[in-house]
């Protein structure tokens, strides 16, 4: 049950870095949900600055605004 994909321009993270990433968010979603974390799922997904606005922007920030609780400031 929950699965995060975190889309992100990509970025010169080190495994540790995702790895603490990966436990922080996953730490959020057990308290928030109280499920086993056996059950939560997440990807992290570079998308390159060229096509942010056509792969993300627009269809899932503009698009789907309606699901949005934190909006980005541009």
């Amino acid at each position: 049950m929950p699965h995060i994909n975190l889309k992100h321009f990509p970025a010169p993270l080190t495994e540790q870095q995702q790895d603490a990433l990966v436990a922080d968010l996953t730490a959020a979603v057990r308290r928030t949900f109280g499920c086993d974390e056996g059950v939560i799922s997440i990807a992290l997904e570079p998308v390159a600055e060229a096509d942010w606005n056509e792969q993300v922007y627009v269809p899932e920030i503009v698009g789907r605004k309606d699901l949005l609780r934190k909006t980005p400031n541009y």
